[in-house]
């Protein structure tokens, strides 16, 4: 059986890398794309190397088009975001999977039937709730929205973590002495890091990249979001695509650097509970 597996492994390893580099291209092309001109873009080299690095397009995106602005609005809004929503999720979680209280299976349901709304759905009211409570044109009418459309998702994430792990955890530290914030604190939370992990690249990038929620209750320009300022490189009669390849490329930079962070830990969210188990 072990021969079998070395025999195997060669073609298996042969596969990711190919995997790898097929998801890696896009990534290498959007930045060949931000080095170059609209002629070498659409006409003379649209997939090859840059014949003349044209790093004038990453300034043009941070002096001419307000990149910085819509990036530090981007980070503001997203980081808020996560940040609630995990802290949201996890002790509604918690206290759903590990105590017992009256109405804790309507309330679970009810956080379950918030994963299956549209957000076309409630685009509208949500405009009509925004402005009834004067939050246009703020971070809020962004961040909470986002983070009411992602506590859902990250609930349940985190409820199925915290029932893999062990009742004798918290009768060992409930009969040293420890109350319910302590437990969960103390005991429970360095347990589901990788689940914490998870969620965070999710809502990250869910609250990043979100875009008609944001066209939809922004029109102050200096609180557009990166995806929102995109939209401004485009013309009446041109379009300088390179700078906007550069903006692209500045706009996934952060993605991919969450990702590269916490990598570590989403590879442990995959073995976890049998872990915790053992």
């Amino acid at each position: 059986m072990l021969k079998r597996i070395r025999k195997k492994q060669p073609v298996f390893q042969l596969f990711l890398w190919v995997y790898a580099l097929i998801s890696l291209y896009p990534l290498v092309w959007m930045l060949f794309y931000s080095l170059k001109d609209n002629n070498e873009i659409f006409v003379t080299n649209p997939f090859g190397f840059p014949t003349h690095l044209r790093f004038e397009n990453y300034r043009a995106a941070m002096s001419q088009f307000n990149v910085p602005q819509y990036f530090l609005n981007s980070v503001l809004v997203s980081v808020a975001t996560v940040v609630g929503t995990i802290a949201l999720a996890i002790m509604f979680a918690y206290s759903v999977a590990r105590l017992r209280w009256k109405g804790k299976t309507a309330a679970q349901m009810y956080v379950v039937i918030g994963m299956f709304v549209p957000v076309q759905v409630i685009m509208i009211p949500l405009a009509i709730l925004v402005r009834d409570f004067h939050l246009t044109n703020t971070y809020l009418s962004l961040i909470l929205p986002y983070i009411a459309f992602n506590v859902s998702f990250a609930s349940m994430v985190f409820y199925g973590f915290f029932r893999t792990i062990p009742n004798d955890l918290e009768e060992s530290a409930c009969i040293d002495g420890a109350t319910i914030y302590q437990t969960f604190r103390i005991v429970m939370l360095p347990l589901v890091k990788p689940s914490i992990a998870t969620m965070v690249i999710f809502v990250f990038l869910a609250a990043w990249n979100e875009f008609p929620i944001a066209l939809m209750l922004i029109s102050k320009e200096t609180l557009k979001t990166l995806p929102l300022g995109l939209l401004f490189f485009q013309g009446q009669f041109t379009t300088d695509w390179g700078a906007m390849g550069a903006a692209m490329m500045i706009a996934s930079l952060p993605t991919v650097l969450i990702y590269v962070f916490f990598s570590e830990q989403v590879e442990k969210a995959m073995t976890v509970g049998s872990a915790v188990k053992g």
